[in-house]
C-alpha cells in the first residue's frame, strides 16, 4: 500500500516546492529585491481609496449611496481592484518567471496559479487591513449579508484567476498583449460601478454594462451591504457561469498549448 502511495505522496511535494519557489521568487523581485516587500502589496488599493476620497473631499461631494462613503468606495474598489491585480499578476508572471520554464518539472500552470495564490494572500491582507481601519475609525464595514457578500468576493477570485490562465497564455504568445490587457483593465475599471450607482442610469446604459462580469460582481457586493439596494440587472448565475467558463477555458488551453508556447 505504501509503495503505491509514495510516487503519489512524491510527486505533491514536489509540485509544491515547485510552487513555493515561484512564490518566493516573485515575493523577492516585485519590490526592493526583498520578500518583505510583498507586505506593500495589500497597501495599494488603500491609496488607490485615500485618493478617491481626497479628491470627492475637495470637491465636496456626498456619498453617492448610503451614509459612509469610505464603505461605498471599498464595496467597489474589493472586487474590482481584486480582479485586476490578480488577473495582470498572473499575466506577468509567465514573462517574469519565463527562465524557470526551462527546468522540467516547472509548467506554465506552476507559475500563473503559484502567483494566483500571492496576489490573494495580498488581497485577504487587504481586506483585513481595511476592516481594521474602518473599526478604528469607527465605520461599519459589516455587511447586511455577510454569507452574499462572501460569495459576491469568492466569484470575483474565481473570475480572476480563470482570465488570469487566458490572459497569460495569451502573452506567452504575443508579450504585447499585456498592454492589451493592461489598458482594457483601465477601461473595466470606469465601466465597473466603483465611482457611481448604476441604477441612476438611463436603462439602456445600465443594460450595457451588465455585460462586464466584474460590474455584477459589484452590485452583488452592494446588494450585500445595503438592504433595498436596487439592481435592475443583478445577474449571479451568469457571473459564476462566466468564471467557472474562463476557468475550465484557461485550464484547457494551457493543457492544449504547452507544447507550444515551451518551443516558441
Amino acid at each position: 500500500m505504501s509503495t503505491k502511495t509514495n510516487p503519489i505522496h512524491h510527486a505533491l511535494q514536489e509540485k509544491r516546492n515547485v510552487m513555493v519557489a515561484v512564490m518566493l521568487r516573485d515575493m523577492r523581485s516585485r519590490f526592493f529585491n526583498h520578500g518583505l516587500g510583498f507586505l506593500l502589496v495589500p497597501v495599494w488599493p488603500l491609496v488607490h481609496m485615500l485618493i478617491l476620497l481626497t479628491i470627492y473631499s475637495v470637491m465636496g461631494r456626498q456619498t453617492p449611496y448610503g451614509e459612509s462613503l469610505p464603505v461605498f468606495f471599498a464595496t467597489g474598489l474589493l472586487p474590482t481592484l481584486t480582479f485586476m491585480y490578480v488577473s495582470r499578476g498572473m499575466a506577468l508572471s509567465v514573462l517574469s518567471n519565463r527562465n524557470m520554464l526551462s527546468f522540467p518539472v516547472v509548467t506554465i500552470l506552476d507559475v500563473m496559479t503559484a502567483r494566483a495564490l500571492l496576489e490573494v494572500i495580498g488581497a485577504f491582507l487587504t481586506l483585513v487591513l481595511l476592516f481594521s481601519i474602518f473599526l478604528i475609525r469607527g465605520e461599519d464595514p459589516i455587511p447586511a449579508d455577510i454569507f452574499e457578500a462572501v460569495f459576491g468576493y469568492l466569484s470575483v477570485l474565481i473570475l480572476a484567476i480563470g482570465a488570469g490562465y487566458l490572459v497569460g497564455i495569451a502573452c506567452m504568445a504575443v508579450k504585447f498583449f499585456v498592454t492589451i490587457w493592461a489598458l482594457f483593465l483601465i477601461v473595466l475599471y470606469l465601466l465597473s460601478g466603483v465611482m457611481f450607482v448604476p441604477s441612476r442610469l438611463p436603462d439602456e446604459a445600465t443594460y450595457y454594462l451588465s455585460f462586464n462580469p466584474v460590474f455584477q460582481v459589484v452590485e452583488w457586493v452592494r446588494s450585500a451591504y445595503y438592504p433595498g439596494y436596487a439592481s435592475r440587472h443583478l445577474d449571479k448565475p451568469y457571473v459564476l457561469f462566466y468564471a467557472i467558463t474562463c476557468l475550465f477555458l484557461g485550464l484547457l488551453v494551457e493543457r492544449l498549448t504547452r507544447r507550444l508556447l515551451l518551443e516558441s
